[in-house]
């Protein structure tokens, strides 16, 4: 016996790329690396009220355990190789949260000299969080936007070249044998 309209057959069928974005935006384990004031704010979001392990967040103390890199605070010019550094340390697939205005664009200190003026100049931001400090509920809408965007992307790239590589090793032979050409067809460069 399924649930009542959902699985009337007893079980369910869905995608590899549907299965894994499922996993990976469900077990987001992100490298903190608070700079300044929003840091307190990180701190509370992952803090009893809003709890983001029920989120599936899980803080890491170490680049090669996480896979989300959340940047909450000012980025001076020092601090911008080793920013860098950790990010590079990470596992693909990786994402960046950048949390507050002045990660965001350098803030008040934007004209400063040691000020970094957003760190996307740094590493590839995907998730922009506003605010000075941003509150904890706008963290954790942040981290519910980037699940979204795992969900949408494509794990299993499907490109002519990939196909072409599969045919030249005779594994798309034994599926359609007459006409090999029209296993390419519908697929992207």
């Amino acid at each position: 016996m399924g649930i009542d309209g959902i699985l009337k057959e007893g079980f369910a069928t869905t995608t590899a790329d549907k299965l894994i974005n499922w996993a990976r935006g469900n077990s987001l384990w992100p490298m903190s690396f608070g700079l300044a004031c929003c840091a307190v704010e990180m701190m509370h979001a992952s803090a009893a009220r809003y709890d983001m392990d029920r989120l599936g967040v899980i803080f890491r103390p170490s680049p090669r355990q996480s896979d989300v890199m959340i940047v909450s605070g000012t980025l001076c010019n020092k601090m911008a190789g080793p920013l860098r550094k950790v990010y590079d340390q990470m596992a693909e697939p990786r994402w960046v949260i950048s949390m507050g205005s002045c990660a965001n664009g350098g803030g008040y200190y934007h004209y400063s000299y040691s000020v970094v003026r957003g760190c996307d100049r740094i590493v590839p931001v995907d998730i922009y969080v506003p605010g000075c400090p941003p509150t904890a509920q706008s963290l954790v809408y942040g981290v519910m936007q980037l699940q979204k965007k795992i969900k949408r992307t494509n794990t299993i790239a499907r490109r002519k070249s990939d196909l072409k590589a599969f045919e030249s090793r005779g594994f798309l032979s034994q599926f359609n044998p007459n006409s090999p050409q029209s296993a390419f067809e519908g697929f992207d460069e």
